[in-house]
């Protein structure tokens, strides 16, 4: 179960404003908070750095909010 709608209404914000961050329309956020479409591979990262939470908390698999420490970039070997 996804909790996005749940983080959204936390935060009194409205579903546009978390369609913008999806580069989505409202409709179409909609539809993922009402469980009909599904959320891309791309659009659960974006929520979770947004949101400051793990994938895993926005899915459900974990009750722990906080997010996971980011990985840095590797520099390219020569």
């Amino acid at each position: 179960m996804l909790r996005i709608r749940d983080l959204r209404e936390d935060r009194d914000l409205k579903q546009t404003v978390v369609a913008d961050v999806l580069c989505i329309t409202q409709a179409q956020y909609s539809r993922i908070e009402n469980g009909e479409y599904q959320l891309s591979y791309d659009g659960l990262i974006k929520l979770a750095i947004f949101y400051n939470t793990s994938i895993d908390y926005l899915l459900g698999l974990t009750n722990v909010m906080k997010a996971y420490p980011r990985v840095q970039e590797y520099a390219t070997q020569k």
